[in-house]
């Protein structure tokens, strides 16, 4: 299985793994003298099945991302480094829109705001950030498809 494939099944066993522990709450507590439409301690079973399957995937996923190299780095390096960048990239999105926002101002005698920053200059940063974002995802993503699972 390549990596890019074991990821898919992550997201996916996740999801489900989720859907079952919203039926066991639904199924938790009936009206008295009901029953509930789902046995909940089936889907107990089916719950720790998937949880045991989900364990395993991501440990071969860690093991993978922390042997694999990609470039200089080991795919693990380089997902933290595409993390960091989306964090700077969304930090100075946030500076920059709060240095463009304009007040409202109804007459020539309110208080007038201005930027302290270089906005163009801020631009450039964010953009630089999105370049380097996109490439180091992009070789993460095409190497995922490469990479068999350890």
């Amino acid at each position: 299985m390549k990596l890019a494939e074991a990821l898919i099944k992550r997201a996916d066993l996740k999801a489900r793994i989720s859907q079952t522990i919203s039926r066991m709450k639904e199924n938790a507590q009936v009206q008295e003298g009901d029953t509930p439409a789902e046995d909940v301690d089936e889907l107990r079973i089916i719950y720790e099945a998937m949880m045991e399957q989900l364990e395993g995937l991501i440990i071969s996923i860690n093991k993978t991302n922390a042997e694999t190299i990609l470039g200089e780095y080991s795919i693990a390096e380089a997902i933290a480094k595409r993390d960091c960048l989306k964090a700077k990239i969304a930090a100075y999105r946030n500076v920059r829109e709060a240095a463009t926002s304009k007040g409202r101002r109804y007459s020539r005698t309110e208080i007038k705001n201005v930027s302290t920053i270089d906005i163009v200059d801020l631009q450039r940063i964010i953009d630089d950030y999105s370049k380097q974002y996109r490439e180091l995802d992009t070789k993460i993503q095409q190497h995922n498809w490469i990479t068999d699972l350890l």
